[in-house]
């Protein structure tokens, strides 16, 4: 009788650490899955406007997954909230959009684990292309996502 390994369990959260280059998969309070992320590669302060290069901070929702995205899949980010479209409007910008956890940019794969020396993304979060087919099966649209510095 052939024995067959128990479904992985879904995550109810994710937690990106900007600080720590750190996203972690949350299932009942429990971390389940951690992974060394590249961010935006315009600096450690939080976003503000279209094009700055920075990663939000804040709290958000996975609203949806594009399985042919430019990058080897890509969950998208509810960026901009409430809050980052208020900032943005008394600084008389846009907030910008399409932030998202991806991976390589197509035909990039071979990169792996050395597309995290540094942080080369518009504002993403970026993984390997074998740790977002991980992050895609895990993480079902509505997944809350935190943010911190």
């Amino acid at each position: 009788m052939a024995q067959h390994a128990p479904p992985a369990q879904k995550a109810d959260s994710i937690l990106i650490l900007k600080k720590d280059h750190v996203l972690e998969l949350i299932a009942g309070g429990k971390v389940i899955r951690t992974y060394k992320v590249a961010l935006g590669r315009g600096g450690s302060a939080p976003k503000e406007r279209e094009g700055d290069g920075r990663t939000p901070e804040g709290h958000y929702t996975i609203d949806s997954r594009n399985a042919e995205s430019r990058y080897h899949k890509a969950l998208h980010i509810s960026y901009p909230n409430d809050e980052d479209r208020k900032r943005a409007a008394e600084l008389g910008v846009s907030p910008g959009g399409a932030i998202m956890i991806h991976g390589l940019p197509n035909g990039m794969a071979w990169l792996g684990a050395f597309h995290r020396l540094y942080d080369w993304t518009r504002g993403c979060i970026a993984v390997t292309d074998e740790e977002i087919d991980e992050i895609w099966d895990l993480v079902p649209i509505g997944t809350p996502v935190e943010i911190r510095p």
